[in-house]
């Protein structure tokens, strides 16, 4: 009893000192404080639970750009897309209408806005796509303009993913015969152009005071990181990787944390062996071979229920992400009753709603990986992706639903 009684008075020694607010809980979600004591369950400090920080990935392709103007007309963006959509079957929540209305994303006020309602609400950082190839580099002016010319861009914690394809130059996608990634949008890559690459996000991002880090390394992920392996082969990948990270130490920079994207079967048991620290995904949701219409309650919980084999598979950190919905209609071509199955027609998720993106996100708040790191990162799929059906942003449906149900599940 005494070692039980000892136990208690920590407990209320750290409900006391507020250090829950700071996400430092030896307690589960379920056990929250409530007047200085636990609300229910055994009293049994563990462990040092590490804060769990959550992060925001953000498509920074909302402005005009002239690869682009060229394919389709000047002045295009992806607002044309999601404004012209129309519901394609009975209940579909189409078009998708942002309460704050459409934007700029290379205006600093446009983005600050955002920014700060999405910091109150519990994001506690940003995971910004970066599209290079070989030097060639699009959409830069959201990251570099808007969010980095901002306020907010001084002092709100980013990252940087790797999005290593090229944007679509035929909007909406008219041809069902095509392959889903046409390989004009793969990004090559050597050990050589890695190198440069990292050298360059470097100098312009993992030098600043706010720059995202997961064990004090700079944290970098690659969305497409089967890609990354089979195109550059195991031996090459390992050494563009450990070149990289040589590069940033002879020039006085962090190491990394180099995260893989959605790797598949075939090469999460090697990423740990190529030099990657961390498993995650970006949308983890759909099933992508499965029916046109899924439900989000099902395919939520259905996906949970693999994020440690992720962790087992690769034997390193999982780190889960989680998607408010999917629906890609804006980006496809209405083909009537002959809609294709394959993105972006198909799949779409139904049902979702922000209670149960709630839920969700305090599944992947309350995972534990088998093994992990001393401050992990939760990743929410996105801030933004609105011709995806992703998004947090505020919109005509829920309001501020969607950031409100990221408040409930940090418990604020």
């Amino acid at each position: 009893m005494g070692g039980r009684a000892q136990r208690i008075s920590i407990l209320l020694w750290i409900c006391a000192a507020g250090v829950f607010s700071r996400g430092w809980s030896p307690l589960r979600h379920s056990e929250r404080c409530e007047g200085g004591v636990p609300a229910s369950g055994e009293l049994a400090l563990t462990t040092k639970i590490p804060r769990v920080r959550v992060a925001a990935y953000v498509y920074s392709g909302w402005h005009p750009i002239p690869e682009r103007d060229e394919s389709f007309h000047p002045g295009f963006t992806e607002w044309e897309l999601l404004h012209a959509c129309q519901p394609r079957f009975a209940g579909h929540a189409q078009p998708r209408v942002p309460a704050l209305g459409e934007y700029d994303d290379r205006d600093p006020e446009a983005v600050g806005r955002r920014v700060r309602l999405a910091l109150s609400h519990g994001i506690d950082a940003l995971i910004y796509g970066v599209f290079w190839c070989r030097g060639k580099r699009v959409f830069e002016a959201g990251l570099d303009e808007g969010f980095l010319g901002s306020p907010e861009g001084e002092t709100t914690p980013f990252a940087c993913m790797w999005a290593n394809r090229m944007p679509r130059r035929v909007l909406p996608v008219r041809r069902a015969d095509v392959p889903v990634l046409d390989s004009s949008r793969r990004v090559s890559s050597d050990v050589d152009d890695f190198v440069r690459f990292v050298a360059m996000l470097a100098e312009n991002y993992f030098s600043r005071p706010n720059y995202l880090t997961v064990e004090g390394r700079s944290y970098l992920s690659i969305y497409d990181s089967t890609f990354f392996l089979e195109e550059l082969g195991l031996d090459a990948a390992t050494r563009a990787i450990g070149r990289a990270r040589e590069w940033l130490g002879d020039h006085g920079y962090p190491d990394l944390h180099l995260a893989a994207v959605e790797p598949n079967a075939r090469s999460l048991p090697v990423v740990g062996e190529v030099g990657f620290d961390s498993v995650t995904h970006y949308v983890l949701l759909p099933d992508w071979k499965g029916p046109l219409l899924q439900d989000y309650k099902e395919y939520a919980e259905r996906r949970a229920g693999e994020w440690v084999e992720f962790a087992r598979a690769s034997g390193l950190p999982y780190m889960p992400a989680v998607a408010p919905g999917w629906d890609a209609s804006p980006r496809a071509a209405e083909f009537g009753d002959a809609r294709p199955d394959k993105y972006p027609w198909s799949p779409v998720i139904t049902g979702e709603h922000p209670d149960l993106f709630r839920d969700a996100l305090v599944r992947a708040l309350e995972f534990e990986s088998p093994t992990s790191v001393e401050d992990p990162l939760v990743f929410v799929a996105s801030l933004n992706e609105w011709t995806e059906g992703h998004y947090i942003e505020p919109d005509s449906r829920f309001g501020n639903g969607w950031l409100e149900a990221v408040a409930a599940a940090r418990g604020r």
